[in-house]
């Protein structure tokens, strides 16, 4: 049984080679991977993934070896390489890492899809993708290009240390972005949406191929007429897509505490006021169906609801053990590996900013002349809190009404002033599903309601 494995391997470490922690993380996963371009299968991959992460803590040093096994005899000799790793690791050492103390955890957590992916012929989902593709290419002549990545894992995770702790935690995750292209005459657009849930293959049915095709179509050829943003200062109205990517990578990369302690520009900032009254931000892992979603982290802690910015203030950082034990605080459950093959992280879950109370009427009312920021393209931001966000989806806003399309349009500035301009904010909620870069690929959500920033610096013609 793969539990006695894992609590043997475990045991040896510690008590073989002297590990002072050790942890086990096994997974035993079903994938299937697809990537379809203008209709034609370029890319299908499917079949079962096992693999282990072994680590360990050694004089204030960790060591870490990962390996596609899950046999006792492979697991042994990876788990005295990682300790290895550690000793050497522990004679360069300037700071001892510590752990803060946490509760050991016994659970089961399982996984009940109405519609298992892995239970769904491969033909099926070709199928899905097909129709998508179909629906966004008859859309419109304009339409040229279509490309769909479909990724599914179902399967289960075990985590075991050597403080008592033991989980087994099913997992689940069906994920499509479909990015589509237009033309006509010089002018070229692009469009892209991303469908992510925890729920099961049934997403589908909610996000049907036709639903999210016409989107994706729709866009694109919409902005064939659309012309650029003037260039300058303007107060702008963003969409809970726009929102969502804005709190992720310009304030909650900033608030995961390895980076904080990187120097982040939030080091400082801890109970300080850095944003306007109306600004509350969460991290939180515990929404159901959600593609930041799970019930205990890779760590083996369990997943809550973090606040990080309580009506403008600082409040919380993103932790795991070793950060957690170096601001004299509690983890909150964010540590993540991508698999096997990578150490946990601080990574962010489903990061939004809490909605008020505006309609969406009253957040454009008083603008003489701005932007609606509706749908991102791709965003960027750095420790010192500079930001940009590129934006698919815009339009002007005239004397309190939404007017002419907008393309090729950004958004970019220092977050915290930015932060200090958000005067409204709306009572809708969206979240939006993500795959987020640190080294690793995690899947996140992001989102909020819809907002208004007083003054933002708008990229485009001058």
């Amino acid at each position: 049984m793969l539990k006695d494995i894992l609590i043997k391997v475990a045991d040896a470490a510690a008590q073989k080679f002297g590990a002072e922690y050790v942890e086990v993380r096994a997974q035993s996963l079903f994938k299937t991977m697809l990537t379809l371009k203008e209709g034609r299968v370029e890319a299908v991959k499917q079949g079962i993934e096992n693999g282990s992460a072994l680590r360990v803590l050694m004089n204030g040093a960790w060591g870490f070896a990962s390996v596609g096994a899950l046999d006792v005899e492979t697991l042994t000799d990876a788990v005295s390489v990682a300790c290895k790793m550690a000793r050497a690791a522990s004679s360069r050492l300037k700071m001892p890492i510590e752990l803060v103390e946490t509760k050991a955890v016994e659970d089961r957590v399982l996984v009940k899809p109405r519609k298992d992916p892995s239970k769904i012929p491969i033909e099926d989902k070709i199928n899905t993708t097909l129709a998508m593709n179909n629906t966004i290419l008859g859309y419109d002549s304009r339409v040229k290009s279509c490309t769909i990545d479909y990724l599914d894992l179902t399967g289960t995770n075990y985590f075991i240390n050597n403080e008592g702790t033991y989980i087994e935690q099913g997992k689940l995750y069906v994920w499509s972005r479909i990015t589509a292209t237009a033309t006509e005459a010089d002018v070229f657009t692009f469009s892209r949406e991303e469908i992510g849930s925890t729920a099961g293959y049934e997403i589908f049915d909610v996000e049907t191929p036709e639903i999210v095709g016409e989107r994706v179509a729709k866009r694109a050829v919409e902005q064939l007429r659309a012309k650029p943003p003037k260039g300058g200062t303007f107060p702008v109205v963003l969409g809970p897509n726009v929102v969502g990517v804005f709190v992720h990578e310009a304030f909650g990369h900033l608030a995961e505490a390895d980076l904080t302690l990187s120097g982040s520009v939030l080091l400082d900032k801890l109970g300080k006021k850095m944003a306007s009254d109306v600004v509350t931000f969460y991290d939180d892992g515990t929404i159901r169906g959600a593609f930041g979603s799970f019930k205990h982290d890779d760590e083996g802690v369990p997943a809550q609801k973090t606040i990080l910015v309580k009506d403008g203030v600082v409040v919380g950082l993103m932790h795991n053990r070793e950060t957690a034990q170096k601001f004299n605080t509690k983890p909150t459950g964010n540590a993540r590996a991508e698999d096997f093959r990578f150490e946990p992280i601080i990574r962010m879950r489903n990061t939004f900013m809490e909605p008020k109370d505006y309609s969406f009427e009253e957040l454009i009312e008083d603008i003489k002349f701005g932007y609606y920021f509706k749908s991102f393209r791709g965003g960027q931001a750095n420790l010192d809190g500079t930001f940009q966000v590129g934006i698919q989806e815009a339009y002007e806003i005239v004397n309190g009404e939404v007017g002419e399309p907008v393309c090729n349009a950004s958004i970019s500035g220092n977050t915290l002033e930015t932060l200090f301009k958000v005067d409204a904010v709306g009572k809708d909620f969206e979240l939006w599903p993500g795959r987020c870069g640190k080294g690793q690929t995690a899947f996140i959500c992001d989102g909020g309601p819809h907002i208004r920033v007083k003054e933002a610096l708008v990229g485009g013609s001058a």
